[in-house]
């Protein structure tokens, strides 16, 4: 008899597993394949996942795999840009500081990372990394403290609508037997797929854009460690360095379908649509891996969290809550939930003690809003602005570039959002409406003589500012 099973062993599975072994709790980890994977996603932590790192005891995982310290973000506008720094420590260490689970694990130095200027540096940073080694190495962590198995969960054991384990289908001998394994509470990390969402919510996610992603190698960035933001009258191009050879590169693709790979669709797409946009520096590597045609695709999918009342399990990660990944925010929610979670389950001696293990859970679910709202609908308000396809929308998105280009508190606020650090909804509505209203202002300027048709445009904007964004934000603070 286990305390506790874990579902999954994708970025989530582990941390969580990790922590509660660490509490003294008998864990065992069920995934279905050990192996490295291989993702265009999950490859940028930002400063607020690398601070949940560190409380985890983890921060270790971005050692040896050649990672690269991501200091904030150059943003390309047609023919300007803006360099933009991510917050200092010392605001976050009043508005967000490190409490750490157990016991402090240092970072380590290694080929890419020094951990001399990292602590001498006045400011956070975050990191970018080859997902698949990043996910080992937090394996590798986890495997030394709990108990793990190679197999398939096919359903969850219940007695009494509770549920009290797993019946697994090892993934040895192409068996077709299952094993039955028992525990006081399952966590269930099964991912954007999850089997066991569907079975136990109603909660869907939905589809708004598609992301194609491709490699470079050897390419030259304008700004060194920083993550490159492309906008303009395409869809947002995002590119950040992986690893000191390779840089990868994700074009948002404006469709809830999936580009068609015939007649080179998406080869046509980047060529035509996102290749004149790339810095010229950049030109030639991106160019390369153009004609090399390795695209990959995934989809973009939102859901936000429903409270859980199902007895003996709990759905974490990206089963429990996704967000676009436009912000590269998702894997800094998913483990400040697993260091949020495994806090409140401290004080908890006995898993089957339910009715503590729900108040538990809704004081997660209340707790855990304030990160969840920020980077959530941060996440769809900026893909909305970034891929402004009409006129109210270009609008807001020129007047957002012009807002950053203030300097301030107008560059620090937003990018302490998003980077994880400033986990406060009000101060996003506020950001985000001074951008909504500043672009108001600017469209005025611009007009001139035609200001009858900016008096127009005035209402069409701040309409549809709020239609991209309080739907968002009132779904991820109330439900």
């Amino acid at each position: 008899m286990y305390d506790v099973i874990v579902i999954g062993a994708g970025v989530v599975g582990p941390c969580i597993s990790t922590a509660l072994a660490r509490q003294g709790k008998k864990v065992l980890v069920v995934e279905r394949d050990w192996s490295k994977p291989d993702r265009i996603v999950g490859e940028l932590l930002q400063p607020g996942g690398v601070k949940a790192l560190r409380e985890l005891g983890m921060i270790q995982a971005i050692n040896n795999i050649e990672a690269i310290d991501v200091k904030g973000y150059y943003i390309q506008y047609f023919n300007q840009h803006l360099s933009i720094d991510y917050p200092l420590k010392e605001v976050a260490e009043v508005t967000n500081p490190i409490n750490y689970l157990e016991k402090e694990i240092p970072l380590k130095s290694d080929n890419t990372i020094n951990v001399e200027e990292w602590e001498k540096d006045s400011r956070v940073r975050g990191v970018a990394f080859h997902h698949g080694d990043f996910l080992q190495n937090l394996r590798s962590i986890c495997k030394k403290e709990v108990d793990t198995m190679e197999g398939t969960v096919v359903k969850l054991i219940k007695k009494d609508d509770i549920v009290i384990g797993v019946e697994v289908k090892e993934n040895k001998n192409n068996t077709t037997k299952t094993k039955k394994i028992y525990s006081k509470l399952v966590i269930s990390c099964d991912g954007i797929y999850s089997k066991f969402r569907k079975e136990y919510s109603n909660n869907n996610p939905s589809i708004n854009s598609y992301f194609i992603g491709l490699y470079l190698k050897n390419a030259k960035l304008p700004e060194k460690n920083k993550g490159h933001v492309l906008l303009g009258n395409h869809a947002p191009v995002l590119i950040y360095q992986v690893s000191p050879n390779e840089t990868r590169v994700l074009c948002a693709y404006r469709s809830i379908k999936p580009p068609s790979s015939a007649n080179d669709e998406v080869y046509k797409y980047l060529k035509n649509d996102v290749l004149p946009h790339i810095p010229k520096e950049t030109l030639p590597a991106f160019t390369s891996a153009l004609e090399d045609k390795k695209f990959r695709i995934m989809p973009n999918q939102y859901l936000s969290a429903k409270k859980q009342n199902q007895k003996g399990f709990i759905l974490l990660g990206d089963s429990l809550n996704m967000r676009h990944p436009l912000t590269g925010g998702g894997m800094t929610v998913g483990i400040s939930d697993s260091v949020l979670l495994a806090r409140l389950l401290k004080s908890v001696d006995n898993f089957e003690d339910y009715d503590l293990i729900k108040d538990k859970l809704s004081i997660f679910h209340r707790k855990r809003k304030n990160l969840d709202a920020v980077i959530n609908t941060l996440s769809i308000a900026l893909y909305s602005l970034f891929a402004a396809d009409k006129r109210s929308l270009k609008i807001l998105q020129y007047g957002c570039f012009k807002y950053f280009e203030k300097g301030g508190e107008c560059v620090s606020g937003p990018i302490g959002l998003l980077s994880g650090i400033l986990p406060f909804p009000m101060l996003l509505f506020n950001h985000f409406f001074s951008v909504a209203f500043y672009s108001i202002y600017l469209n005025f300027i611009n007009r001139g003589i035609n200001f009858p048709l900016a008096i127009w445009e005035c209402f069409d904007v701040l309409f549809t500012a709020i239609i991209i964004f309080t739907p968002y934000l009132w779904t991820e603070l109330v439900q």
